[in-house]
């Protein structure tokens, strides 16, 4: 059985477009509410001297979602680089378990100082490998 994290998403009306479904963006923001709650639990001590930066991001869509809906995103650690790790995240309606939208981002670990890409820091490798090796 796959470790996966889950976040709750109530879609506002806010959120959709002229045609009454979420709007194509918004489900990037459902996917990144879910990746910043999922750091906080494997990675509470993250220092300000490193960062992540995406260097990609893809979303499929498969199915609509509107106003009032409420929606599960589930976030998996699918591959462990050197200096980069590829997420994976589900987006799923909760009543009814139809699959929204499926992204994939590859975030890279950033020294905000010097301004180049470093090594995965050794606490973060161990916090990802442990959520891994559950797939």
């Amino acid at each position: 059985m796959s470790y996966s994290h889950e976040v709750e998403v109530f879609v506002r009306l806010c959120e959709t477009d002229a045609l009454g479904h979420v709007n194509n963006t918004s489900h990037f923001r459902y996917f990144e509410e879910a990746r910043g709650k999922f750091f906080k639990i494997i990675y509470p001590d993250r220092s300000s001297s490193f960062n992540f930066i995406i260097a990609s991001i893809k979303c499929d869509y498969i199915h609509q979602a509107f106003a009032g809906e409420i929606l599960i995103v589930n976030t998996n650690i699918n591959r462990i680089g050197d200096k980069s790790f590829t997420i994976t995240q589900i987006l799923k309606n909760k009543e009814t378990g139809i699959t929204i939208a499926m992204g994939e981002l590859v975030l890279v670990c950033y020294d905000n100082v010097k301004g180049i890409s470093i090594p995965i820091p050794e606490p973060l490798k161990e916090n990802l490998e442990m959520q891994l090796s559950y797939h």
